[in-house]
This record gives C-alpha cells, structure tokens and sequence, in this order.
C-alpha cells in the first residue's frame, strides 16, 4: 500500500503549512510529510486510520499528531473513509483531519481557541465550524467525487418551551438532542448547531439512495427522548429536511435546498396537528 496523496485542500494547507505542489503525488510512507514518525504512532504504523479503511471497507479515525511544514507538531483528530468507484470496490481512501486545540484563559489578540468554533449550550460544534466542513466538503466532492448529504433537524415548538419552562429546560433539552444526534451518526459525519431551534448533519459519503435508511433510524432515536422536569417527561417534536449535495454546489445553494425541505416538514406536521392527524418526524 502506497499511500500516494492525490488531493490536497485548501483546509490542509492551512493546518500543514504545505502547500498541494509539496505533497501531491507523494507517499506518507516513503517521504513522511506529515506524520508523526514517532515510535507508536498510529498514524506511521500500517494500522493508521487510511490504512485499515482500505482494508476492512469501514471507516476508521485516530488521534495523534502532524508535522507543520515550520517543524512543530500539531495535535489532530483524523478521519478516514474508503472510497469505491462505480463497481463498488475500493479504489483509495479519503483521510480529513481537524487541528484539536487546547481552551486557553486568554485575552484579546490571541489566536482562536476551541470555544470559538463550539457551541456554548450543547458542546457541538457551532454555524461558523459548520460553515467551515460544509466549503471543505464542497471541495472534496468536486475535486475527489466523495458525495454528501445534509440533514436539517428543527425542533418544533422551542421558543414557547422556553417561555413556559424557562432557559434552563430548553438548554437541557437542546443538550439532550444534540447527544441523540451523536450517537446515531457515523464518524465520519459532521454535527453542529445552526439557529436556536435547528441542528445541521454533514453525512459524509451519503448518496440519496443511503440517505432514507439514516433518516429513519435517526428519527426513531429522537422519538424516544425528551427530559425529566419537575416531575414530568417533557418533549417536542423533531421534524428533518435534507439535501443530496450536487458538484455545483456552493454552501448556501445546497443550505437553501435543505432548509427549504425542512420548512415543508415543518409545515407537514402543523397541517397534521391541525387536522388531529397522527404526525411523526417528517
């Protein structure tokens, strides 16, 4: 196994410091660029996460670290997924990996802690973190043909929650969601929250003949969950929008596609209310 880089993003440039011109064509292994190169390495062993997604067609993450172009390490969090061609057998992988950085007590001037890409309630990641995926996923797909899909979460009925039982019950319920949502998904998919009422799923390598299967078991998940508070189980509805990502996709078009398929559920299950119809998540 070779290892040969063919892609190179924008993202990991800027974590590396190099440049696509310094690491296409070349192999992790041969001219180590980028790992650790340290005596248990994960990244260095055959047994890195690229490595065993090819192998066992799942995919596989680590943690560890990356050699900056400048000499220092970087702690990472790294992600592989195998890649098929239209056979179905696997003719690569694709490794994405995120800088992980330390919450520092500092001042203003500093560089950008973790808590800036964080969302403070839930602990997901926030709108700006998933701005950020979602152009680097844009990139993949056109650059590499590794699909995505989006799934838009909202839910209903938030704002009058609050005011009925107080921040306090939202914040617990938005967290309780949030951790549903996480445990449903693969690791290779991207959660975060985007409006007060809303999450966003990157699913990666999802097509939209995968995506009616992630969305029914995530839905079954979310049915079940709610919150204990003062005695009583409370919870609202969740209703899903999604989105299969196209090559011509900018961030906003394939957002503006899933939001517009969420505010159809959404006014699905009102209709339904109204009309004293049974309603689940749509």
């Amino acid at each position: 196994m070779r290892k040969k880089i063919i892609f190179w993003s924008d993202g990991a440039e800027r974590i590396t410091g190099h440049l696509r011109h310094e690491v296409i064509g070349h192999s992790c292994i041969a001219e180590p660029l980028l790992h650790c190169d340290q005596p248990g390495c994960e990244f260095c062993s055959e047994e890195c996460p690229l490595a065993r997604a090819i192998k066992t067609s799942q995919p596989a993450e680590a943690g560890g670290f990356l050699h900056h172009k400048a000499g220092h390490e970087i702690p990472v969090r790294v992600r592989a997924v195998p890649v098929h061609n239209q056979h179905g057998s696997i003719i690569g992988a694709a490794e994405t990996f995120e800088e992980v950085q330390p919450i520092a007590n500092g001042s203003r001037g500093e560089p950008l802690r973790l808590a800036d890409f964080t969302d403070g309630v839930t602990g997901v990641a926030n709108r700006a973190m998933l701005q950020s995926h979602l152009r680097q996923a844009i990139q993949v797909l056109n650059e590499v043909h590794i699909p995505f899909t989006l799934l838009f979460f909202r839910i209903e009925g938030l704002p009058h929650f609050r005011a009925s039982l107080g921040p306090e019950a939202a914040s617990s319920l938005l967290r309780v969601v949030a951790r549903t949502l996480e445990s449903s998904l693969s690791i290779i998919d991207f959660l975060g929250r985007w409006s007060d009422d809303a999450f966003l799923v990157i699913l990666g390598n999802c097509t939209e003949d995968g995506i009616g299967n992630v969305r029914q078991r995530v839905r079954r998940t979310l049915a079940g969950e709610g919150i204990e508070w003062w005695g009583e189980r409370r919870s609202l509805p969740v209703s899903i929008g999604e989105a299969v990502a196209h090559p011509d996709d900018t961030v906003e078009s394939v957002v503006d596609r899933a939001q517009k398929a969420l505010d159809a559920a959404s006014a699905w299950r009102t209709s339904a209310s109204t009309t004293g119809s049974s309603s689940a998540g749509s």
